[in-house]
């Protein structure tokens, strides 16, 4: 028995599995051959630290043998083919999957063989036998629907599991659960492995044949990738490739693997060759899903007569040792940032929509006309600035109606100053500038502070008298000219708690950036740059705003061009606090998970570039700036700042990486206490070993 790795660089470790998926050269109707060229396959998935490789349907025997199925020398040979693959595996660390005819009670059933390290597990006939159009499966193959069998003794063993409602657990890992399906099955209305997957199987592997025609490839992707999504699984495809007969088909050998709708992996087609795609399956990622999800579990209740019938088999599996075992698979470092290209500029839109469509039905609502918000000249008013501007359009009302205010106060700067009155005059806003100094001088003359009696006394009253006058002022302009005041705080600043709380920036009446994290705002603001939404001259304002250092501007310093006070220095870098973020809110993922993710997206500085920004800066984190940076967000987040959460204005939520208002995604006590994330900081090492080089 094998506990799993305990090494912190190991992906075992946090609750990643890697499988492959393999599809190798066949001749039709010839097992020995084929078998000669599936083990080299095997051999390699295991090399590779896989955990578990997927061969195509039938590829003992290959799929085209047609009438051929009904001869003994055929069936012969496969099975000693099939008795020899099994010897072999004794020697690899793997379960393998591969495709077989076998007898069983006076039929011949298409099967998928389940073995490892020399012993076969289970046998899954394939249930649904197409007989239409270039199929005529029925005329060769039994369904598992009449078997009666529950086990038979096949090469030397006994009592060996047979069915098409099978569980595969490994033992030392129950989350390690898979099933096993055949091609058409998948096609149908309902597979058998949606109900493999409420039952508990998170892996759901396909031997597949699937000839090739136009347009097919889609539609495999459709249906893997769905099915995936709808069971919350990882669902793994291999499909038949070179040396099948064209008699009258044709084979592209396409091997898929999806995790929860996403493609992990796929093979090239038509390739002439053998193929073998991995893919590392987050276990922990379905398991979460699927206890969040309760109409998941409803289904499991709808359907539990069906699921009483799966048997599960328990096998065990050393887990791969080796200390240092990193991910063959892409982590975003910006996940709420797509890196493709078409696909961001299409979230881009949806997420601008989003934040418009809210404020307009507000609007609407209300029967309120003009809105009142505060432009400093840095990222989160800048946007929310646009999205007024949007909205005004799209109601028809002139953009007069944004009643704009620029505030200086005592630590504004000459650059921040000027960006703001260029914005508001490129937007074509009602613009104005009103001096907070005056008021918030009397303010700290009236409570007493130093500041009013000439000490540069610059804490946290000093700043947030500023930001409270600040929002003070817009309320009360609200109040005078019929108005709403637009909230601009941002989703990173909420999870962070960097806002001022009540009267300053955490109020408003309506709130267009909530949800709508820090990385998101530069590049909406990039977006609408890049894509003239406003106009060319807005685009060069914008582009100098982005290349502004991002402050809350309260504390004042000799530096006037550029502000002095830098947000990143108290609650860390927006970039890693918003990968942070999103792995904390999205999945719940325990801390030193986060930390692996996190190190194996950001240690490398030459993948540091923001998608399609030339002017952007290198950055690279290596694992004790992760451990650092996580640490405070995890107190940030959980200890102090949940009671400004509680209380928040409406805003829109804008993306599935989630929303912190206690109306939507996120509801937590505001007294919690942080000590359970906080003591697995421990769990994460300072340093990587000298001797090893991380590649992704």
């Amino acid at each position: 028995m094998n506990a799993v790795p305990s090494s912190f660089f190991n992906l075992y470790h946090h609750q990643f599995v890697r499988t492959a998926v393999a599809i190798p050269e066949v001749r039709v109707a010839d097992p020995s051959w084929n078998v000669r060229k599936m083990l080299p396959l095997l051999e390699q998935a295991a090399q590779e630290r896989a955990l578990i490789v997927l061969f195509p349907e039938l590829s003992l025997s290959s799929y085209t043998c047609d009438d051929l199925f009904h001869q003994g020398a055929l069936l012969d040979g496969c099975l000693e083919s099939l008795r020899w693959l099994v010897q072999e595996s004794a020697q690899q660390s793997i379960v393998a999957i591969v495709g077989c005819p076998l007898r069983m009670e006076q039929r011949v059933f298409n099967c998928g063989v389940v073995f490892s390290q020399g012993r076969i597990l289970g046998i899954v006939p394939k249930t649904y036998l197409p007989n239409y159009r270039e199929f005529y499966e029925q005329r060769y193959f039994g369904s598992a629907e009449v078997l009666m069998l529950q086990t038979i003794d096949l090469l030397g063993q006994t009592d060996i599991p047979v069915g098409s409602a099978l569980l595969f657990q490994h033992a030392q890992a129950p989350l390690l659960t898979f099933h096993v399906e055949i091609c058409e099955d998948l096609w149908v209305p309902i597979p058998p492995s949606s109900y493999a997957a409420m039952a508990g199987a998170h892996l759901l592997f396909n031997l597949s044949a699937s000839n090739i025609t136009i347009g097919k490839a889609a539609y495999r992707h459709q249906l893997a990738g769905n099915q995936s999504a709808r069971c919350l699984a990882a669902y793994l495809y291999s499909a038949a490739g070179t040396g099948e007969s064209t008699t009258d088909m044709a084979w592209d050998g396409h091997a898929l693997i999806y995790e929860d709708g996403t493609l992990l992996a796929e093979s090239e087609r038509f390739h002439y060759g053998p193929s073998l795609i991995f893919g590392d399956i987050d276990l922990e990622r379905l398991a979460q899903e699927r206890m969040r999800q309760n109409s998941f579990g409803a289904s499991i209740a709808r359907h539990k007569e069906e699921l009483a019938r799966f048997r599960r088999i328990v096998f065990d599996l050393p887990f791969p040792e080796e200390e240092h075992l990193p991910l063959k698979r892409h982590y975003e470092r910006f996940p709420y940032v797509p890196s493709n290209p078409s696909v961001r500029d299409q979230r881009s839109y949806e997420a601008y929509q989003i934040q418009v469509q809210g404020l307009v039905k507000r609007l609407q609502n209300t029967g309120i006309q003009k809105v009142v918000l505060g432009v400093s000249g840095g990222l989160d008013s800048t946007h929310a600035l646009i999205v007024c501007a949007r909205a005004m359009d799209l109601l028809g009302y002139p953009r007069k109606n944004i009643l704009a205010y620029t505030m200086p106060g005592f630590a504004t700067s000459e650059r921040t100053l000027q960006q703001a009155h260029a914005l508001m005059e490129a937007v074509g806003c009602t613009a104005h500038e009103i001096d907070i100094r005056p008021s918030c001088i009397q303010m700290l003359k009236d409570i007493g502070h130093p500041y009013a009696q000439g000490q540069a006394e610059y804490d946290i009253t000093f700043e947030n008298v500023q930001a409270g006058e600040r929002t003070s002022h817009l309320f009360r302009l609200a109040n005078h000219h019929k108005a709403l005041v637009i909230g601009t705080g941002d989703l990173s600043e909420l999870a962070l708690g960097w806002s001022t709380y009540g009267v300053g920036d955490h109020m408003s009446h309506y709130n267009v950036n909530a949800s709508v994290p820090k990385t998101l705002i530069q590049y909406l603001i990039r977006w609408v740059a890049q894509t003239h939404q406003l106009d060319p001259n807005a685009s060069k304002i914008l582009w100098r705003i982005l290349d502004t250092e991002i402050s809350p501007e309260l504390v004042p310093s000799q530096q006037n061009e550029q502000p002095a006070q830098r947000s990143e220095d108290s609650v860390g870098p927006y970039d890693l606090q918003d990968f942070h973020l999103y792995y904390v809110l999205r999945f719940g993922y325990r801390v030193p998970k986060i930390a692996f993710l996190a190190w194996h997206a950001w240690n490398d500085a030459e993948r540091g570039l923001w998608p399609d920004v030339s002017v952007s800066k290198r950055h690279a984190y290596d694992l004790l700036a992760i451990k650092k940076h996580l640490h405070t967000f995890l107190y940030r987040f959980f200890q102090i700042s949940q009671f400004k959460r509680s209380c928040v204005p409406n805003a829109p939520k804008v993306g599935s990486g989630g929303s912190l208002s206690p109306r939507g995604d996120y509801r937590a006590p505001s007294d919690g206490e942080a000590a359970a994330w906080l003591s697995q900081i421990a769990q994460i090492p300072d340093y990587p070993p000298k001797s090893h080089h991380y590649t992704s």
